[in-house]
């Protein structure tokens, strides 16, 4: 089986291109097993811990499923269930799970959190978001195209929307490694940081990837897929809609969009979406602003093109692909 036994899982600009290759084909055996009801409890008996400063709904269950299909157990800790950074520094808590547990995964703030964790916890760590990275995520978006396309070199990805974050950052940095067609479009303003663009650029210069950066979404011509996420990040006031609103609309993924990419196109999204009415936040925006929709319609989220859920479900292959790898 391919390893990175003991080592953490933090950001993609950690691994070679093979160890993403190898923690893909992994997760692709590791799927083929559990949809062919073949046990693989690779790690009975061991036992994690999973610290969400930010809740979600896919982190958590792919987390909690997969160490249960590795047969290992789990300790579930909310915003609430932990002194992390309160009562008790980064480097205490480490060195105190590190001690229990066999790895943790954490689910939070900086970049710089999760980097302290693995510093000092003398176990594999495992990055389920900061707000700069979303490395497990964008293991699941690879894994899918993978399996819609056959294969990544070369693939057109182009992401739509606030390119500035966590999955802005990991795209391109997963597309630049991989060999890929990175394209952010959106206002200058939205782009990535330079200087992690600088060292995309340096990598994409060794893996032939290219990389471009647009304000035109006439960009998404030939696109494989089409990718966006949320207008607003989980953390920032709601003072920043009314701004993103103005300044996101003409680049939300839309019929018309998704004819321009072309029909081979597909349409990807981590969740969750703000497509229609039936969220509390999004009939909260079409009170104050008139929006039915944000990021992606409703006709695109729910037709034919879109491939979201089974991103969803490949979050929980490609994160046991990593534990089962690095324990």
């Amino acid at each position: 089986m391919f390893h990175l036994q003991q080592k953490c899982f933090l950001k993609l600009l950690d691994l070679s291109p093979e160890e993403i290759t190898g923690l893909l084909d992994l997760a692709a055996d590791l799927k083929a097993k559990k949809k062919a009801g073949i046990p693989h409890a690779l790690h009975a008996g061991k036992n994690i811990a999973l610290i969400f400063e930010k809740t979600s709904t896919r982190t958590r269950c792919a987390f909690e499923v997969a160490a249960y299909d590795l047969g290992m157990n789990c300790t579930y800790l909310d915003p609430s269930g932990s002194q992390i950074g309160k009562k008790e520094s980064i480097a205490d808590t480490a060195r105190v799970l590190g001690r229990m547990y066999d790895g943790i995964e954490y689910r939070g703030f900086g970049q710089q959190i999760v980097e302290d964790l693995a510093r000092y916890s003398g176990v594999p760590v495992w990055n389920g978001l900061t707000n700069e990275f979303h490395p497990t995520q964008i293991l699941a978006d690879f894994l899918t195209i993978r399996e819609h396309f056959g294969f990544l070199k070369g693939i057109k990805l182009v992401y739509l929307g606030d390119a500035r974050y966590n999955m802005g950052n990991s795209l391109m940095v997963g597309c630049a490694k991989m060999g890929m067609h990175f394209v952010a479009c959106a206002p200058k303003k939205y782009w990535p940081d330079e200087k992690l663009i600088t060292d995309c650029r340096t990598i994409a210069a060794v893996t032939d990837a290219t990389l471009e950066f647009s304000e035109d979404v006439s960009s998404v011509a030939g696109a494989h897929a089409i990718y966006t996420d949320v207008w607003v990040s989980m953390g920032e006031p709601d003072s920043v809609w009314e701004e993103r609103i103005q300044d996101l609309i003409p680049y939300r993924v839309t019929g018309e969009i998704m004819r321009k990419a072309g029909s081979q196109c597909v349409f990807m999204h981590c969740l969750p979406s703000f497509h229609d009415l039936n969220t509390a936040i999004g009939k909260s925006i079409f009170e104050k602003f008139g929006v039915d929709c944000m990021e992606v319609t409703d006709e695109v989220f729910e037709g034919p093109q879109s491939i979201v859920f089974d991103e969803a479900e490949n979050r929980m292959h490609t994160i046991k692909a990593v534990m089962a790898a690095t324990l």
